[in-house]
């Protein structure tokens, strides 16, 4: 990796991982972080904006997962570049999850690991992405969606999976995955639509 690991990064992570931690966000946070979970609510969303509002708005929805796909693909991309290793793999004394129960590093523990897949988020970049296309396809939701990928990052950094800087790396990644859809959306797809309802 081309970066040696911040100060500030390690401390971050030892809050949140270690001093932070209580039985229930243990049993909340593997919640979280589950990515399916948050496929099993888009995919009643999908069936349910096709049905209330129609094509338009479907296809809203099929931009906003396109741009989801753009942000994992872009950060597996970046990760396999970078390389950095994760926390729970590089650090003693750090919390994880294995088959299902909390575990926790032995402070003597050293390193095995020379590559690893923990710069940048794809988590954080995944839901950053979803939560600012919400809001600009769907501005009644106000703010709320940022709530997402705040506790997704959260959770990256409690279970041990990421530091705090692959977590603001991933929430950038999205920010600029989203605009790049958005532009799309606005300059490209949008027109089209237009065009051919006005033609028919």
């Amino acid at each position: 990796m081309f970066f040696q690991t911040p100060a500030f990064d390690i401390y971050l992570l030892t809050l949140i991982n270690q001093q932070l931690k209580n039985p229930f966000f243990d049993s909340i946070m593997p919640v979280i972080s589950n990515p399916a979970i948050l496929y099993a609510l888009l995919l009643p969303l999908l069936i349910w904006t096709w049905r209330k509002y129609g094509k338009k708005q479907i296809i809203l929805v099929l931009v906003l997962l396109a741009g989801v796909g753009m942000a994992d693909l872009g950060t597996n991309l970046v990760k396999k570049s970078i390389k950095r290793v994760r926390p729970l793999n590089a650090l003693p004394s750090v919390y994880f999850q294995e088959n299902g129960q909390w575990v926790q590093r032995p402070s003597d523990f050293v390193r095995t690991k020379e590559h690893g897949t923990s710069y940048p988020s794809a988590h954080a970049a995944n839901t950053m992405c979803i939560a600012l296309l919400a809001m600009a396809f769907w501005p009644r939701l106000k703010k709320w969606p940022l709530l997402l990928p705040l506790l997704v990052g959260y959770s990256r950094i409690y279970l041990g999976k990421h530091y705090p800087l692959d977590v603001i790396a991933g929430w950038l990644f999205g920010l600029v995955t989203a605009g790049t859809a958005w532009l799309l959306w606005s300059y490209v797809v949008e027109p089209l639509i237009d065009a051919r309802r006005n033609k028919s």
